[in-house]
């Protein structure tokens, strides 16, 4: 297990290092100069803005900069923010995207898992169909159709919470409803279709004909295993979740870090993606570690091997 361990940290500081490299090479080669200003500036000005930042030097020394920032965690300043570093940006944004995303995650899951278990205890049975229908319109209702139709619904028309903006403690409800219901569908998919599998499985019949339970077959045996392919989902899921939805948290006007993803693409502020973009990865990582252990706890026939 600690090799195990070892070896995807090792696996997951290479692959945010490669999205490091990948995301500098990509804002590097977006049109419009580095050093972008409302008015004119002249060539001089210019000058002292590229070498203030570095980037009158090779692209491969300015790589290795983004590097060492990194590896030291002192995070580079914002282009766009000026006076504010990356890592100030990250911490300002982040709690109000992971309160949304905590309660998104919750919701998801209390929708969709006894949704999808009603569809697979259910058979070719009218819940089974409803269940399925329901779970399937919630994957297709777009965020920025599902969002105004809620903040239309429940802020505008019946007044009980706000229509936009992060003012009240009750501000999370509107964009983690819009949130968790659409993943909550995919959870519903994914429940009915592996608890359906593995209630078809030889144990359970043996466990069946050694008279437990239903709720001892579906709960204690079946349940458990179902829910691997919940929890491979689950990770990256998790991550997207709690860095913030960038139409949901546009539509009610959230100050999380979707709005600094936006800001950062628009204005071509090359440290403030890098940094976002490998917060991100970092968060991916470390759910999908999370999610290996927990599926060798939940299941003792996988075993973790580096």
């Amino acid at each position: 297990m600690i090799r195990f361990i070892v070896s995807r940290i090792v696996q997951g500081i290479i692959v945010i290092f490669a999205v490091i490299t990948l995301t500098f090479a990509l804002s590097s080669q977006v049109p419009g100069g580095l050093v972008r200003s409302e008015r004119a500036v002249s060539k001089e000005a210019q000058k002292a803005q590229e070498e203030y930042y570095g980037l009158n030097k090779p692209w491969i020394v300015q790589l290795g900069l983004q590097f060492k920032h990194y590896a030291t965690l002192n995070l580079p300043e914002s282009w766009h923010y000026k006076g504010r570093g990356v890592d100030e940006i990250i911490v300002s944004g982040f709690p109000v995207s992971a309160k949304v995303g905590c309660a998104a995650l919750l919701i998801a899951l209390g929708f969709g898992v006894p949704l999808g278990a009603v569809a697979a205890l259910r058979p070719n049975t009218f819940g089974d169909r409803a269940s399925t229908l329901a779970a399937t319109l919630s994957i297709l209702a777009p965020s920025m159709v599902l969002g105004p139709l809620l903040a239309t619904l429940f802020g505008l028309h019946l007044r009980w919470f706000n229509a936009s903006g992060w003012f009240d403690p009750s501000d999370w409800v509107l964009p983690a409803f819009t949130l968790g219901i659409i993943y909550s569908g995919y959870i519903a998919r994914l429940t009915r279709g592996s608890l359906r599998e593995t209630l078809a499985q030889e144990f359970i019949r043996t466990a069946r004909a050694k008279g437990a339970s239903e709720f001892s077959v579906v709960f204690l045996h079946a349940l458990k295993l179902a829910s691997l392919p919940v929890l491979n989902f689950l990770g990256p899921a998790a991550a997207g979740l709690l860095t913030g939805s960038f139409i949901v948290e546009t539509v009610f006007q959230l100050p999380g870090l979707g709005q600094f993803f936006v800001s950062a693409a628009i204005n071509k502020d090359i440290p403030l993606a890098i940094g976002l973009s490998t917060f991100f990865a970092a968060l991916i990582v470390t759910f999908n570690l999370l999610v290996d252990i927990l599926q060798a706890i939940l299941n003792p026939r996988i075993r973790l091997h580096a």
